[in-house]
C-alpha cells in the first residue's frame, strides 16, 4: 500500500494511490473503487502464533441485474509458501445500476478472517488482502506476539496495469499473474494494477516516479482502448510524457513496456467497450467501426505497432527501456485453450500461465530483469510467436 487511511468508523484502509494522486482523479468513481481494492497489499509480520485472525470490514460492489461476485480470498503464506485461504461474508454491499447509474449500498458488519494450525516456530506470516473487494483493517489478533519484518534485500518491482494486472478474474491477489510472476523472480511486488483505470493519467505516471522501486513495468493499451479515450495522435505523446514522468525519478531504472494480451473483440475493432448482460453473464463488446481505425481510432493492433515504435525509437538513448508484446504472455493460441470468459479477461488457470512466462523471461539470466551483473539479451523481449503468442 502507497498510503493509510483512518477512517471514521476507526478501521484502516489502504489505498494504492496516494491522497494528492486521488485528489487529482477528478472524483472518478472508477479510479476509486480500484485503488481502494488492495491488489497485493498483504499484513506482514513474524511470530510463533498457532492462530492469527483479522478483523476487516469489507465493502463488496456488485451490479444489478448479475449474480453477486464470489466472496474475496484471504491468502495466508508461511515464510514465503502457500499455507491457506479463507473467505468471509459480511461487510458492506453497494450495487451500481449500470442501466440508469445510481448506486445502493446497505451496511454490513466487521467480519473476522481467521486462520488456525499454523506452525509454532518463528516464521514470516502474510496475509493477502482480496483485489475484489475494499478491505478496512480493524485488528489482529494473535495467541503470541507479533513484530515488525525487517527488510530482507529483495529488489522491489513496481507494476502497473489494467483490471488484469490488478487480478481479474484470478483466484486471489496471491495468484494474479504478476503475483505469480513476483515469486518465480524473488521480488517484492507493489500492484499498481488499476481496474479499468490504466488510462496514461499524469497523476499515475507521477505516483510511479515517486515510489522507491529497482524494477519497474507498465502494461499499456487496453483501458485506453475500451475507453475510447483517444485518438492515435494523441496516444504517442501521451505515452512519451508517461515514461518521460516517470524517468524523472528512475532515470536508470530497468523499466519494461507491456503491450495487450490478446483480445480479439478489440484486435481490429475500435472501443468502445460495453458490458452486455445475458442471463445472469456478462460479456463485453467492442462498440466502435473497424472502418475508423484509418481516421486514427485506437485498436489492439495500433496500440502494439505505435507502443513498439515509441520504445525501439527511446531506447536508442535508454539502454534500461524495454518493450514486451503481451500476446507472449496470452495469444492466439492460449485463447483456443483458454479463452477470455466475458471476452476481455483471463481466468485463473491463464494468470497462472502469464506469471510462468512473464517470470521465465523477465527475470532469467539475459532478460530486463536479471539479476545485477547479468546483461540484458537484447531489445525487444521474446518474439510474439514465442509461447503461444501469436
Amino acid at each position: 500500500a502507497l498510503d493509510l487511511e483512518r477512517t471514521a468508523r476507526g478501521g484502516l484502509l489502504p489505498h494504492r494511490l496516494p491522497a494528492r494522486a486521488r485528489a487529482q482523479s477528478g472524483g472518478d468513481e472508477q479510479v476509486a473503487q480500484a485503488e481502494s481494492q488492495p491488489a497485493g497489499v498483504r499484513v506482514v509480520f513474524r511470530t510463533r502464533a498457532t492462530a492469527v485472525e483479522l478483523e476487516v470490514l469489507r465493502t463488496v460492489v456488485g451490479y444489478r441485474g448479475v449474480p453477486a461476485p464470489p466472496d474475496g480470498a484471504f491468502d495466508l503464506h508461511v515464510d514465503g509458501e502457500p499455507a491457506g485461504r479463507a473467505t468471509e461474508s459480511g461487510g458492506d454491499r453497494v450495487t451500481v445500476d449500470l442501466a440508469e447509474g445510481g448506486r445502493e449500498t446497505v451496511r454490513g458488519p466487521v467480519c473476522r478472517v481467521r486462520f488456525d494450525g499454523l506452525p509454532g516456530r518463528e516464521k514470516t506470516v502474510e496475509i493477502w488482502l482480496p483485489y475484489t473487494e475494499t478491505a478496512e483493517l480493524f485488528g489482529l489478533r494473535t495467541d503470541a506476539p507479533v513484530a515488525a519484518v525487517a527488510p530482507d534485500g529483495r529488489r522491489v518491482w513496481l507494476h502497473h496495469g489494467s483490471s488484469i494486472s490488478h487480478g481479474a478474474a484470478a483466484d486471489s491477489s496471491a495468484t494474479a499473474w504478476p503475483a505469480l510472476a513476483a515469486a518465480v523472480g524473488g521480488v517484492e511486488l507493489v500492484n499498481l494494477g488499476l481496474g479499468g483505470s490504466a488510462l496514461l493519467d499524469p497523476f499515475t505516471a507521477r505516483t510511479l516516479r515517486d515510489t522507491p522501486a529497482e524494477l519497474i513495468s507498465v502494461k499499456l493499451g487496453i483501458n485506453v482502448v475500451n475507453r475510447d479515450l483517444m485518438r492515435l495522435r494523441a496516444f504517442g505523446p501521451a505515452v512519451h510524457g508517461f515514461l518521460d514522468t516517470i524517468r524523472e525519478g528512475h532515470p536508470a531504472t530497468p523499466l519494461l513496456v507491456i503491450s495487450p494480451i490478446l483480445c480479439p473483440a478489440q484486435e481490429e475493432t475500435p472501443g468502445p467497450a460495453a458490458p452486455d448482460i445475458r442471463d445472469g453473464r456478462v460479456e463485453f463488446a467492442a462498440l466502435g467501426d473497424p472502418a475508423e481505425a484509418a481516421l486514427g481510432k485506437l485498436t489492439l493492433r495500433v496500440v502494439r505497432e505505435e507502443l513498439a515504435r515509441i520504445v525501439a525509437e527511446r531506447a536508442a538513448e535508454d539502454p534500461a527501456l524495454h518493450y514486451l508484446d503481451g500476446r507472449v504472455l496470452y495469444g492466439e493460441a492460449d485463447f483456443a485453450e483458454l479463452p477470455l470468459p466475458d471476452r476481455l479477461h483471463p481466468d485463473a488457470a491463464a494468470h497462472r500461465r502469464m506469471g510462468e512466462r512473464f517470470g521465465a523471461y523477465a527475470f532469467a539470466p539475459g532478460g530486463p530483469f536479471a539479476a545485477p551483473g547479468e546483461p540484458f539479451a537484447g531489445a525487444g523481449g521474446p518474439s510474439a510467436g514465442a509461447g503461444g503468442g501469436s
